[in-house]
């Protein structure tokens, strides 16, 4: 195993409940009312559309996908949900410090420091850069891919706090048999003043459709029994899966660094100034930290063939 680098779930596609919409130049995140169900390949016109998203639209009769039926790859909670506080460099994309309120890792000249986290509220370098939570859900779609995972981002305190504690009570109430209990993602919404009375969405990890808890927890039971009967060790993929999310400082690579920053900042946060543009409105260029990170992965790419 190469040491530095974090080995993370296999990933064959993405949800999400928003897009990256162009305006005036600028790809903006846009929220949506729906999940949206992708590749890992983007063309011109974003992000294409995995078989699933049409396959599940048809399943669930309505026009809005607001419910995927899922399973988890492990049995412990924190496995299948990573959460912290992350604060990205805003020229390089890179991560810079990560932590969950009690410590952190951060990038400083000397290499990478274990240091105390305060939480952004609290923290100088947070309130300066915009440190924000950073939560990766994998779950499982379909059965074609046992070990295949469809990932899930999100910085929404709502999403990671209501993903969190329902990973926790299924993991309490199954008797640790998270990875075989029928789930499904469920889309919910809710007002509050902050809001301004709008709609607000988030993600929440309920019992599938047609199962009572009772009935969920007895086919978790059921599904483990005849996983154990073939061979299949949980604990020693949970094991695995632990180390190799220990084995790096952070997890996202540098694949990934174009698509999170533009999650966690689309160029209205990066300090950009239209007026500096061609009059028009539109970032410069030569300035737009997406086009900086487009470049220098082009470039890595040509380097490595």
């Amino acid at each position: 195993m190469i040491k530095g680098l974090s080995i993370t779930p296999p990933v064959i596609g993405r949800i999400s409940i928003g897009r990256v919409v162009e305006n005036n130049g600028r790809r903006l995140p846009e929220k949506d009312d729906q999940f949206t169900v992708t590749t890992q390949i983007q063309n011109r016109d974003g992000w294409v559309l995995h078989p699933f998203d049409e396959a599940l639209r048809k399943a669930s009769g309505a026009g809005k996908l607001r419910s995927i039926p899922v399973k988890v790859l492990f049995n412990e909670p924190d496995l299948n949900l990573r959460a912290e506080y992350s604060l990205f460099d805003r020229e390089t994309g890179r991560p810079v410090c990560v932590g969950n309120g009690e410590s952190c890792r951060r990038v400083t000249e000397t290499g990478i420091e274990s240091l105390p986290c305060p939480s952004p509220d609290a923290c100088p370098l947070g309130q300066k850069g915009g440190c924000k939570p950073y939560g990766r859900l994998n779950v499982v779609i379909g059965d074609d891919d046992e070990l295949g995972s469809f990932i899930f981002r999100t910085t929404s305190f709502n999403s990671i706090r209501t993903l969190s504690a329902r990973l926790r009570y299924f993991h309490a109430v199954s008797g640790g048999l998270l990875a075989t209990m029928p789930m499904e993602l469920k889309l919910r919404g809710k007002s509050t003043t902050q809001s301004h009375r709008s709609a607000i969405y988030y993600v929440d990890l309920v019992v599938q459709s047609g199962f009572t808890l009772e009935e969920a927890i007895a086919r978790a039971r059921e599904l483990d029994n005849q996983r154990k009967a073939s061979g299949f060790d949980q604990a020693t993929l949970d094991e695995a899966a632990r180390l190799g999310f220990s084995n790096g400082a952070f997890e996202e690579s540098g694949e990934d660094v174009p698509a999170v920053v533009e999650e966690f900042y689309p160029e209205s946060e990066v300090g950009i100034d239209a007026k500096a543009g061609d009059g028009s409105g539109n970032a410069p260029a030569s300035t737009s930290l997406k086009a900086k990170l487009d470049r220098r992965v082009a470039a890595r790419r040509e380097e490595g063939q």
